[in-house]
């Protein structure tokens, strides 16, 4: 066995719980808050004493970790990788990580240059389907750029898909971005990504819980999830099916008081079914990077207001629109007949059909009034009040 950790050494402490604990054990965080770091530690290297909340079998299993566990070498490993490991409470730690309770992570690994705690501050996770469409590739991409141009850190999970996308969309626009790995940072996962996530490593962050060689588990995707959503302000779901992982984002971020966001997609496709059932109750629809910064932003950052294109009979004043709609479409109308359709008197109703007329919405027929053919044309390309 090697040495035990010196009694408030805690960073040791914490390295040896990453390499013997699974990420998000509850139990685990429980022991750290009732007894502390080297009370914990001290009976899993000996046990000489239990700890409470596991059986017999557990508890073995626990152990014999612990006595495998060098906490030494896996920080001389990380460091000669470039990387660096957080304890709850350092300068660099995310606060809000601290909202998952006894789920926090004992500590993170981290690989890349930048402040992650600066970074958190202003970060918003960007999820979906690993199998995503060509729409939901193009929807997390351009999301993801629109929010680097904004100056917001895009957080996502390193995967294909949607994942890879959005880092990628975050990257190309010169943009921070922070992958949330399942398994060591020292070993990127998916190995079709090494690449970019190396890339991510040099430009931005790439974050773990689990210690330098530990492979990613279906359980490490499913718990990694809590991270992606406590660490920003809010997740948006691009595309996701009814069982799709990124759904388990989306939920912890609402648990946790997060805003929570789906980007819709077409009403026939299994790939947004989940995210449209988000959106039936639990989630705000956005399309573009704007509306979501209106929700996770600072107050008077609001999205531009959306309107269709102003018309040309957007531009007359109320009554000629009203005398105007009053025309029938196919026949010439005498003013009389004309002012009752438009409820005003017949002096009003032949001023404003002169008014029309000089703006070509109208010509004279002996004793009536009659659209023009531009006039005709301009109606039936207009969508109708209703």
């Amino acid at each position: 066995m090697t040495p035990d950790p010196e009694p408030g050494d805690d960073l040791l402490g914490r390295v040896l719980l990453s390499r013997v604990a699974e990420p998000g054990d509850a139990v685990v965080g429980r022991w750290l808050r009732e007894f502390g770091i080297d009370t914990v530690v001290r009976r899993l290297r000996r046990g000489t004493e239990t700890l409470p909340g596991v059986g017999a079998k557990r508890w073995e299993g626990l152990r014999s970790r612990a006595a495998l566990a060098d906490p030494a070498r896996d920080l001389a490993t990380a460091r000669a990788a470039g990387v660096r490991f957080l304890c709850p409470g350092d300068g660099e730690w995310p606060g809000q990580l601290d909202d998952l309770g006894d789920a926090r992570p004992v500590g993170l690994w981290v690989r890349g240059p930048a402040d992650l705690r600066m970074w958190a501050l202003r970060s918003v996770a960007l999820v979906g389907a690993r199998a995503c469409t060509e729409y939901g590739a193009h929807m997390a991409a351009t999301v993801a750029c629109g929010l680097a141009e904004r100056g917001w850190v895009v957080v996502s999970g390193g995967a294909y898909g949607v994942d890879g996308a959005a880092h990628r969309g975050a990257l190309g626009a010169g943009g921070a971005t922070v992958a949330v790995l399942a398994c060591g940072v020292d070993r990127p996962y998916p190995r079709g990504h090494t690449q970019l996530i190396n890339r991510i490593a040099e430009q931005g962050l790439v974050i773990g819980e689990l210690p330098p060689g530990e492979h990613p588990t279906p359980s490490r995707f499913v718990v990694r999830n809590r991270v992606i959503a406590a660490l920003t302000r809010g997740t948006v779901v691009v595309e996701a099916a009814h069982r799709s992982g990124s759904l388990v984002t989306a939920r912890a971020a609402r648990r946790l008081g997060r805003h929570t966001m789906g980007v819709p997609g077409p009403a026939t496709s299994a790939l947004s079914a989940g995210v449209h059932e988000l959106l039936r109750g639990e989630a705000e629809l956005v399309t573009d990077a704007a509306e979501v910064v209106e929700l996770v932003g600072a107050m008077g950052e609001l999205a531009p207001e959306r309107r269709g294109p102003v018309l040309p009979r957007d531009l007359l004043r109320p009554m000629a629109r009203d005398v105007l709609a009053a025309l029938p479409g196919t026949r010439a109308a005498p003013p009389a007949e004309i002012a009752r359709a438009a409820r005003t008197t017949e002096d009003d109703a032949i001023a404003r059909l002169y008014e029309l007329r000089s703006l070509g919405w109208v010509e004279r027929h002996g004793d009536g009034w009659k659209l023009t053919r531009q006039a005709m044309i301009s109606a039936r390309a207009s969508p109708s009040p209703g």
